[in-house]
């Protein structure tokens, strides 16, 4: 399970960004029962986050920067940091000194994950020059200390010419210290340390069967699921069939989701060779009468929601992290309201963040105040800002209307003039 997850300078987000899913040490959670994870090492874990925010306020940015460290750290291509940010300018004035170790071109990432019985704790530094820092630490519980399992670092940059004139080159000086090097061939770790912008060292780690880097990168390739609204979620268009999906579709338990949208679908009838088009939904009248129509000739929002059905059957059944942005271009707030119930409502330890336009999530009887966030954009400097209704001392539980305050911009997160 996710607990925590911090990045800094990555498109509209400038400064740090703290983001967590750790459910309040007071009292008032005991409202909230069903709405957190109490693990056997010492953590209490929310199921589900809403973050609200008007448009270009950064809310998919955020959902944007876990897609790109799941991708930095799904394959072993060269890593750079993403230069299309905010502050792109200081990239271009440290292009035009040629000083790319700029401290202000550095992106920064750090993951905090509860897997099995033990809390993992990623940190990553990535400049245009490749990666500057990278650790993995672990800790068994709650109270107990991290015990570092490798610390990456940089040293320095050396600059040569190349030897056919053509510009220069650039060979970099790391130092790695990694707590079970004795267990493997040195030369094989300092091969791969000298290797320091292709791919990650945990990758590197994770490949050679470290069991704690293996662990870690097994969640974030099979466990975390970032949707931004730019991925086609559209069943009907769906090109790759995973066998796992089918799977899903196949299970009884799935058509309990599908029936959120629509109470008078009684059963699914599958089809093999196009399961994305030709699948017939088996619907029933009040009167018992049946009828059935393919998914191809139904509607687009039935279409569009079997996709985050699918995703909802992962979070709830193989306690997956779902991060999806924008819900409300395909669920409304009744049907949104019923999703998130019911994931509450489940046994598992599965999370859903999410964000929205749908005002009527800022919630005190359903959510606790960790659970809403906000993301808004600053009007003179376009940075963004993530912060919690936590943040809001003032803001009491016996207040309802908490979107009255968010509407009038006293919790900020709204476009201003």
């Amino acid at each position: 399970m996710l607990l925590s997850y911090k990045f800094k300078n990555f498109k509209s987000y400038r400064n740090d960004v703290e983001f967590s899913m750790i459910a309040p040490a007071s009292k008032v959670k005991s409202r909230f029962e069903d709405n957190y994870v109490s693990t056997t090492l010492g953590y209490d874990i929310n199921k589900t986050c809403v973050i609200v925010g008007e448009n270009a306020g950064g809310k998919t940015n955020f959902v944007n920067s876990f897609i790109y460290l799941q991708n930095l750290l799904s394959s072993n291509e060269w890593v750079r940091a993403y230069m299309s940010t905010v502050n792109s300018g200081a990239y271009n004035e440290a292009k035009d000194s040629r000083n790319l170790e700029d401290n202000r071109l550095r992106q920064l990432f750090e993951m905090e994950v509860l897997i099995d019985d033990r809390v993992y704790l990623y940190y990553l530094v990535i400049d245009p020059l490749g990666v500057v820092c990278e650790k993995l630490d672990v800790k068994k519980n709650k109270t107990s200390k991290y015990k570092p399992i490798f610390n990456f670092e940089r040293k320095k940059v050396i600059t040569t010419p190349r030897e056919d004139g053509e510009g220069e080159k650039r060979s970099l000086v790391v130092d790695v210290s990694f707590v079970g090097e004795d267990k493997y061939n040195k030369d094989v770790i300092e091969k791969i340390s000298r290797e320091a912008s292709a791919g990650l060292f945990i990758n590197k780690l994770a490949i050679l069967a470290v069991e704690e880097a293996y662990t870690f990168v097994n969640w974030i390739k099979n466990y975390l699921t970032p949707i931004s609204p730019r991925i086609n979620l559209d069943f009907l268009k769906a090109i790759d069939v995973e066998e796992e999906d089918k799977e899903i579709v196949e299970n009884p338990r799935f058509i309990k989701i599908l029936r959120m949208i629509d109470y008078s679908i009684s059963g699914i009838e599958i089809n093999d060779e196009n399961p994305y088009q030709k699948t017939v939904l088996v619907r029933k009248r009040k009167d018992g009468t049946v009828f059935k129509r393919e998914i191809g000739d139904d509607s687009t929002g039935i279409g569009e929601y079997f996709a985050w059905a699918i995703q909802i059957f992962k979070v709830v059944y193989k306690n997956k992290c779902l991060i999806a942005d924008e819900v409300d271009r395909v669920l409304n707030p009744v049907l949104s309201d019923r999703i998130v119930s019911f994931i509450n409502g489940n046994k598992h330890t599965g999370q859903f963040i999410f964000t929205t336009h749908n005002v009527l999530h800022l919630d005190l009887k359903n959510y606790m105040k960790e659970q809403i966030y906000f993301a808004t954009k600053d009007k003179e400097t376009l940075e963004s800002e993530l912060y919690s209704l936590a943040d809001f001392p003032e803001v009491r539980y016996e207040v309802t209307k908490i979107y009255e305050f968010y509407m009038k911009g006293i919790l900020g997160g709204v476009a201003n003039e």
